[in-house]
């Protein structure tokens, strides 16, 4: 018997799973490297996955139906056929959506304490 999961059953996210799929939504299919830079490059190094970490990650996110591989990559010279290349779905769009106003009803309370401005 199979189960179709809801975005809202994904919540939390971990960051590296929200930043991951946030950067597959803004720059489109990425390589498993492409993306360890780019969580390293928008987290000041703060984030930086080692490769079992990255990959277990990836497939995950493919597992759970939250990005699917890409046959072609998005920019041909940059065709390797070592590299797979993955993009975000719309279930992994929703599900960085609703992650994206959980987090802003976070912020929306500290602010409300006056804890932020």
């Amino acid at each position: 018997m199979t189960t179709e999961r809801t975005a809202g059953s994904f919540l939390p996210l971990k960051p590296r799973i929200f930043l991951m799929l946030l950067v597959l939504v803004q720059q489109g299919p990425r390589h498993g490297y492409a993306l360890k830079e780019e969580l390293s490059r928008r987290t000041d190094g703060r984030l930086n996955l080692g490769p079992g970490t990255l990959y277990r990650t990836i497939q995950s996110l493919l597992r759970d139906g939250l990005t699917q591989e890409v046959v072609k990559s998005p920019d041909s010279t940059l065709d390797d056929e070592r590299r797979r290349n993955y993009q975000i779905t719309a279930l992994g769009r929703q599900v960085v959506a609703a992650e994206a106003r959980r987090l802003e009803q976070l912020v929306e309370l500290a602010r409300d304490e006056r804890l932020i401005s």
